[in-house]
């Protein structure tokens, strides 16, 4: 799908400004973008038939298509802003593919609204994304047919400019998507850890220790989650190096379990498929470093991810066995299933006192319980730091990433107390699993300031959303990109 931004001129509408649309598939539909407030100053027929015959009331995402022109509604002027855009171009991308149309041609009503084309293109770019790589006979059908979209509008150069930028972003949230789609059967602890290091061309920095060197770290926590597996366990290390030599890194760490069973404590199988998601933490990792690498960002970044795969075998560790983490600390596994809380431990620990961080933020699809508080609107977000907590808020305001923070504290700390060990790997009873867990995590962190993002609701949609179709979303790409940005000089 290719998209042109066309500067509007007197006749731009009569001249048809779609002539470098393919004339082999010249399917065309013009789309009109207005305003509540616009449709009820106007004295245009059409709007006026549209308003009095078909209730049309230029709502937000309201459309009504009549006489080849798709109109649809941006709704009150004061609530739009890019966040806004996306969607709609997303909702214009599904409605112009369903309704067979090869090429459109967008106009603003409104011509101040044009400077946000390249907000509404980026939008279609995310929604017309779809993993089709194992389709053989159907693939075409799958995918978005649309040829060509025209923007008409007042600044073509600085629409141009900026799309150019959110292409770079879409790629990599793309990237995000790919990983998290792919099979447990082609990606797993050791191919994953390949993919990473041909990152090296992209101009990361790529480390990746082996299970030995994990032992003489006494990284066991991590080690203890993949010794069921005949997949060799691995921990990642990616560096951005963009601002001063003497600035310390902002650091990010993925919970990568490539395939979760359970292990002994196993999973029920009623979609044990879905599973392969459990490491859609990592993946945002690699995606941000890559992003990150490829915008040229002007700031020091670490990026850590433990990539391991649990599975149930006679070498597998039990419900009871006590473990000793990298930091220390002994930790009794009560249960196998809550195996990703064990491989951050050592990771953050690790990141923590080597890199020695400015912050550190991880991601995981932890807990089935932040989906009964929080379904698949919101990620769960626990911090240490109010001022990160905020930052992270409103990074996730502007970007439609959403975060709810949660609490934690002293009595929760106090329900992973273990009788014979440190720390149990669940807390008592069935309630606060996802505070439990985060709580469990902030033993690993010290003094840091740190966030924990629980995303096992957001990483993965089985109906999709506004901005991706079914399956894989990619969140928390542009979260923290955009708290990233935050920290650049």
């Amino acid at each position: 799908m290719k998209i042109n931004f066309i500067k509007l001129n007197a006749t731009a509408k009569e001249s048809k400004s779609n002539k470098n649309i393919n004339s082999k598939n010249s399917i065309f539909v013009n789309v009109e973008l207005l305003t509540s407030e616009f449709l009820k100053k106007t004295s245009d027929k059409n709007l006026k038939t549209l308003e009095k015959d078909f209730d049309f009331q230029a709502k937000f995402s309201q459309i009504q298509f009549f006489e080849n022109t798709l109109y649809v509604g941006l709704g009150v002027e004061k609530k739009l802003d890019e966040s806004a855009f996306q969607k709609l171009g997303a909702r214009i991308l599904t409605m112009i593919n369903g309704l067979k149309y090869r090429n459109a041609q967008i106009n603003f009503t409104e011509k101040n609204h044009s400077q946000n084309a390249s907000q509404m293109a980026f939008g279609m770019i995310l929604q017309g994304y779809r993993f089709n790589k194992y389709f053989v006979d159907k693939k075409k059908d799958k995918e978005i047919k649309i040829n060509e979209i025209n923007f008409v509008v007042t600044d073509e150069k600085s629409n141009q400019k900026q799309f150019n930028e959110l292409q770079i972003l879409a790629q990599n949230i793309f990237f995000v998507r790919d990983l998290v789609s792919e099979p447990a059967n082609v990606l797993n602890p050791e191919s994953y850890a390949e993919i990473c290091k041909s990152l090296k061309k992209d101009g990361l920095e790529v480390e990746v220790l082996s299970v030995e060197q994990m032992k003489k770290l006494g990284m066991n926590a991590l080690l203890g989650v993949g010794q069921g597996s005949d997949k060799k366990s691995q921990l990642v290390i990616m560096r951005h190096n963009g601002g001063k030599k003497d600035q310390k890194p902002l650091a990010f760490v993925g919970k990568g379990v490539t395939f979760d069973t359970g292990g002994i404590s196993i999973k029920p199988s009623n979609n044990m498929e879905d599973m392969k998601t459990d490491m859609a933490g990592s993946a945002v990792v690699v995606g941000l470093m890559r992003h990150l690498a490829h915008r040229k960002a002007k700031i020091n970044v670490v990026g850590v991810v433990g990539l391991v795969e649990n599975m149930p075998s006679g070498t597998a560790q039990r419900p009871g066995d006590v473990v000793k983490s990298m930091s220390g600390q002994t930790i009794e596994v009560i249960n196998t299933d809550a195996e990703g809380r064990l491989v951050l431990a050592d990771a953050l620990h690790y990141t923590n006192t080597k890199y020695q961080p400015q912050f550190i933020v991880d991601l995981a699809t932890l807990t089935g319980a932040i989906i009964v508080s929080l379904a698949d609107v919101y990620a769960g977000l626990f911090c240490n730091d109010d001022k990160l907590a905020n930052d992270l808020i409103d990074c996730g305001k502007q970007t439609g990433d959403w975060v709810w923070r949660l609490p934690i504290g002293e009595e929760y700390d106090e329900m992973i107390n273990s009788d014979i060990a440190d720390m149990k790997n669940v807390g008592s009873g069935r309630g606060a699993g996802s505070i439990t867990a985060a709580q469990f995590l902030k033993r690993f962190v010290g003094e840091t300031k740190w966030a924990h993002l629980d995303i096992a609701g957001v990483a993965w949609k089985g109906k999709g959303d506004a901005m991706a179709h079914k399956g894989a979303t990619g969140f928390g790409l542009r979260l923290l990109d955009q708290l990233v940005r935050k920290f650049e000089k």
